[in-house]
Protein backbone atom coordinates (compact mmCIF):
# COMPACT_ATOMS: atom_id res chain seq x y z
CA UNK A 1 0.00 0.00 0.00
CA UNK A 2 1.57 3.44 -0.73
CA UNK A 3 2.16 6.26 1.86
CA UNK A 4 0.87 9.27 0.42
CA UNK A 5 0.48 12.99 1.59
CA UNK A 6 -2.45 15.34 0.73
CA UNK A 7 -1.77 18.48 -0.07
CA UNK A 8 -4.47 20.61 1.38
CA UNK A 9 -5.06 24.07 -0.12
CA UNK A 10 -5.73 27.18 2.12
CA UNK A 11 -5.65 25.29 5.66
CA UNK A 12 -5.45 27.38 8.60
CA UNK A 13 -5.53 30.76 6.97
CA UNK A 14 -7.64 33.52 6.66
CA UNK A 15 -10.07 32.23 8.83
CA UNK A 16 -10.34 28.71 7.56
CA UNK A 17 -9.53 26.80 11.09
CA UNK A 18 -9.35 23.11 10.80
CA UNK A 19 -8.09 21.37 14.40
CA UNK A 20 -5.68 18.38 13.28
CA UNK A 21 -7.42 15.79 14.91
CA UNK A 22 -10.80 16.52 13.16
CA UNK A 23 -8.63 16.58 9.56
CA UNK A 24 -7.37 13.01 10.76
CA UNK A 25 -10.60 11.72 11.64
CA UNK A 26 -11.84 13.36 8.39
CA UNK A 27 -9.59 11.24 6.34
CA UNK A 28 -10.16 7.87 8.82
CA UNK A 29 -13.30 7.85 7.98
CA UNK A 30 -12.37 7.73 3.87
CA UNK A 31 -11.25 4.91 5.15
CA UNK A 32 -7.88 5.42 4.66
CA UNK A 33 -5.25 3.78 6.65
CA UNK A 34 -2.47 5.29 9.19
CA UNK A 35 -3.33 8.93 8.87
CA UNK A 36 -0.91 11.46 9.96
CA UNK A 37 -0.52 15.28 10.03
CA UNK A 38 2.37 17.44 9.16
CA UNK A 39 2.16 20.79 10.84
CA UNK A 40 -1.01 22.28 10.78
CA UNK A 41 -1.09 23.93 7.66
CA UNK A 42 -2.69 21.02 5.57
CA UNK A 43 -0.48 17.82 4.95
CA UNK A 44 -1.74 15.00 6.06
CA UNK A 45 0.37 11.36 5.22
CA UNK A 46 -2.00 8.21 5.07
CA UNK A 47 -1.51 4.82 3.20
CA UNK A 48 -4.49 3.96 0.55
CA UNK A 49 -5.38 1.09 -1.77
CA UNK A 50 -6.73 3.49 -4.38
CA UNK A 51 -5.14 3.94 -7.52
CA UNK A 52 -6.63 6.49 -9.02
CA UNK A 53 -5.19 9.68 -7.45
CA UNK A 54 -7.71 12.23 -9.19
CA UNK A 55 -10.59 10.32 -7.95
CA UNK A 56 -9.06 10.01 -4.51
CA UNK A 57 -8.60 14.03 -4.27
CA UNK A 58 -12.07 14.03 -5.08
CA UNK A 59 -12.96 11.91 -2.76
CA UNK A 60 -10.84 13.57 -0.50
CA UNK A 61 -12.64 17.02 -1.13
CA UNK A 62 -15.61 15.67 -0.84
CA UNK A 63 -15.40 14.18 2.36
CA UNK A 64 -13.67 17.27 3.32
CA UNK A 65 -16.49 19.46 2.40
CA UNK A 66 -18.75 17.45 4.28
CA UNK A 67 -16.81 17.41 7.43
CA UNK A 68 -15.81 21.56 7.33
CA UNK A 69 -18.47 23.15 5.53
CA UNK A 70 -16.46 24.88 2.72
CA UNK A 71 -13.95 23.40 0.06
CA UNK A 72 -10.66 22.57 0.01
CA UNK A 73 -8.49 21.85 -2.48
CA UNK A 74 -6.73 18.78 -2.46
CA UNK A 75 -3.10 17.33 -4.00
CA UNK A 76 -2.44 14.09 -3.80
CA UNK A 77 1.67 12.75 -4.31
CA UNK A 78 2.98 9.82 -3.32
CA UNK A 79 6.10 10.18 -0.54
CA UNK A 80 8.31 8.78 -3.42
CA UNK A 81 7.06 11.67 -5.88
CA UNK A 82 7.35 14.20 -3.05
CA UNK A 83 11.39 12.88 -2.63
CA UNK A 84 11.55 13.22 -5.96
CA UNK A 85 10.31 16.59 -6.13
CA UNK A 86 12.19 17.74 -3.52
CA UNK A 87 15.51 16.56 -4.64
CA UNK A 88 14.63 18.13 -8.16
CA UNK A 89 17.94 19.79 -9.88
CA UNK A 90 16.31 22.86 -9.81
CA UNK A 91 16.15 23.01 -6.27
CA UNK A 92 20.16 22.91 -6.84
CA UNK A 93 20.35 26.28 -5.95
CA UNK A 94 21.77 29.37 -3.62
CA UNK A 95 18.49 30.87 -3.73
CA UNK A 96 16.92 32.78 -0.68
CA UNK A 97 13.72 31.00 -1.61
CA UNK A 98 12.70 28.07 -2.70
CA UNK A 99 8.74 27.31 -2.69
CA UNK A 100 7.07 24.41 -4.51
CA UNK A 101 3.46 24.87 -6.28
CA UNK A 102 1.59 21.23 -6.47
CA UNK A 103 -0.86 21.27 -9.23
CA UNK A 104 -3.78 18.75 -10.31
CA UNK A 105 -2.43 18.37 -14.04
CA UNK A 106 0.66 19.35 -15.82
CA UNK A 107 0.32 22.98 -17.52
CA UNK A 108 -0.24 23.14 -21.26
CA UNK A 109 1.75 24.79 -23.70
CA UNK A 110 -0.11 28.19 -23.39
CA UNK A 111 0.11 27.92 -19.37
CA UNK A 112 4.09 27.52 -19.83
CA UNK A 113 4.14 30.22 -22.02
CA UNK A 114 2.33 32.19 -19.67
CA UNK A 115 5.21 31.06 -16.55
CA UNK A 116 7.58 32.18 -18.33
CA UNK A 117 6.46 35.56 -18.94
CA UNK A 118 6.27 35.70 -14.96
CA UNK A 119 9.82 34.87 -14.44
CA UNK A 120 11.96 37.70 -13.93
CA UNK A 121 15.36 38.03 -12.61
CA UNK A 122 14.56 37.93 -8.84
CA UNK A 123 12.13 35.02 -9.76
CA UNK A 124 13.29 32.05 -11.71
CA UNK A 125 9.85 29.42 -12.37
CA UNK A 126 10.24 26.57 -13.54
CA UNK A 127 7.73 23.61 -14.31
CA UNK A 128 8.30 19.94 -14.26
CA UNK A 129 5.19 17.43 -14.72
CA UNK A 130 2.77 18.52 -11.71
CA UNK A 131 5.07 20.87 -10.26
CA UNK A 132 5.86 24.82 -10.20
CA UNK A 133 9.15 25.45 -8.34
CA UNK A 134 9.69 29.08 -7.65
CA UNK A 135 12.87 29.90 -7.44
CA UNK A 136 13.66 34.01 -5.82
CA UNK A 137 17.01 35.20 -4.74
CA UNK A 138 15.23 37.70 -2.28
CA UNK A 139 12.55 36.72 0.55
CA UNK A 140 8.98 35.62 -0.66
CA UNK A 141 7.59 38.61 0.45
CA UNK A 142 10.19 41.05 -1.63
CA UNK A 143 8.48 39.06 -4.43
CA UNK A 144 6.04 40.28 -6.84
CA UNK A 145 5.48 36.95 -7.58
CA UNK A 146 2.45 35.45 -5.60
CA UNK A 147 0.54 31.66 -5.36
CA UNK A 148 -2.55 34.08 -5.84
CA UNK A 149 -0.79 35.71 -9.61
CA UNK A 150 -0.40 32.42 -10.53
CA UNK A 151 -3.31 30.66 -10.45
CA UNK A 152 -5.22 34.14 -11.73
CA UNK A 153 -2.70 33.68 -14.91
CA UNK A 154 -3.46 29.82 -15.38
CA UNK A 155 -6.42 29.83 -13.89
CA UNK A 156 -5.47 26.65 -12.02
CA UNK A 157 -5.75 25.74 -8.27
CA UNK A 158 -2.33 25.13 -6.63
CA UNK A 159 -0.57 24.85 -3.45
CA UNK A 160 2.35 26.09 -2.35
CA UNK A 161 4.64 24.41 0.10
CA UNK A 162 8.41 25.62 1.17
CA UNK A 163 11.02 23.00 0.11
CA UNK A 164 12.66 22.70 4.04
CA UNK A 165 8.48 21.29 4.82
CA UNK A 166 8.94 19.14 1.97
CA UNK A 167 12.07 17.84 3.32
CA UNK A 168 11.43 17.68 7.03
CA UNK A 169 7.95 15.81 5.66
CA UNK A 170 10.27 12.75 3.67
CA UNK A 171 12.29 12.88 6.63
CA UNK A 172 9.91 11.92 9.37
CA UNK A 173 7.74 9.36 7.26
CA UNK A 174 10.02 8.01 4.39
CA UNK A 175 10.75 5.24 6.78
CA UNK A 176 7.25 4.90 8.35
Amino acid sequence: MPRCVAFLRAVNVGGRTVRMDALRAAFEALPLERVETFIASGNVVFDTRARDGAALERRIEAQLLAAFGFEIDTFVRTLDEVALVAAHPALQTTDTTQVVGFLRSAPGPQALQVVAAMSSDTDRLVVHGRELYWLCSHRQSESVFSNAAFERALKMRSTFRGVGTLRKLIAKFASA
